[in-house]
């Protein structure tokens, strides 16, 4: 069933979501431009400019001519076009960079001041699927620069910025994915029941109970087969897909249950493309 998604709070998000990235990148000197990130390939500079690219693209902007045979992580024809819109952009100095993102993002916040709420119940293609709703693809471009902008605060070593209403909307849309993360990434075996439960500024639990296929449930007939707490944002990276190379993973982790179900779990959490 499609996702009704209240605009004004998404565009909300959205908004201080553009805000926080220009905010974080404008103190950044050139070489911090340069350092890799996590994302295959991508330094800070690649991850505003694949940010940049999305929201271009989502104004009408043709995707650049430009040659990435040269690069060898593109895995689909939308991992193609993100890595068309990076290397253009490879060339641009910090500030250049800055201003791009001002207009782009300037623009496309007055686009979507000028819908209207029946615009965003619309149907429209998303990147889940193409029966969802415009502020579900919203609630999406949400979660994806939210992540995007912890790659760059990673990267650099900058603690992350855990806004309340940033983690509600992006644990709110990793939720939608938990049936599948349990039952096909984790493989958790079939009558299998698994507790997640999240800690920090956003403190919520997940039950998903697996009886054929997994899904989420409001609550168990028995004790949990295997439960997991962690850190909102260590939840974030793990399900995003994000390598950050946790030293200390297991240790800001705890398992109550089938110990060893439980590290399958963990270690199985990313469903992001």
């Amino acid at each position: 069933m499609p996702t009704i998604i209240e605009k004004r709070h998404i565009v909300d998000l959205l908004g201080g979501e553009f805000r926080a990235l220009a905010s974080l990148c404008s103190t950044l000197s050139e070489a911090q431009w340069e350092v890799p990130t996590c994302l295959p390939g991508w330094t800070v500079r690649d991850v505003l400019s694949h940010v940049i690219g999305t929201e271009a693209m989502l104004s009408g902007e043709p995707t650049p001519d430009v040659e990435v045979a040269h690069l060898g992580h593109m895995k689909n024809a939308i991992a193609e076009g993100n890595e068309r819109w990076v290397e253009s952009m490879r060339a641009l100095s910090g500030d250049q960079m800055l201003a791009r993102f001002d207009d782009v993002t300037s623009g496309r916040m007055a686009a979507l001041e000028a819908m209207s709420q029946a615009g965003f119940d619309a149907p429209s293609w998303t990147p889940v699927g193409n029966d969802e709703t415009y502020g579900r693809f919203m609630r999406i471009r949400h979660y994806d620069c939210y992540l995007h902008e912890h790659d760059i605060r990673c990267a650099l070593a900058i603690p992350p910025r855990e806004d309340v209403a940033d983690l509600r909307s992006a644990t709110d849309e990793v939720a939608t994915g938990l049936g599948y993360i349990v039952g096909r990434k984790a493989a958790m075996p079939d009558g299998a029941r698994v507790q997640i439960d999240l800690t920090g500024p956003v403190r919520r639990t997940y039950l998903v109970a697996v009886d054929g296929r997994a899904a989420l449930v409001d609550s168990f007939d028995r004790p949990p087969t295997v439960g997991v707490a962690m850190p909102v944002s260590l939840y974030l990276r793990l399900t995003g897909g994000r390598d950050d190379r946790f030293a200390d993973l297991n240790e800001r982790i705890g398992y109550t249950g089938d110990r060893a179900l439980g590290e399958q779990l963990v270690a199985n959490l990313a469903f992001t493309i």
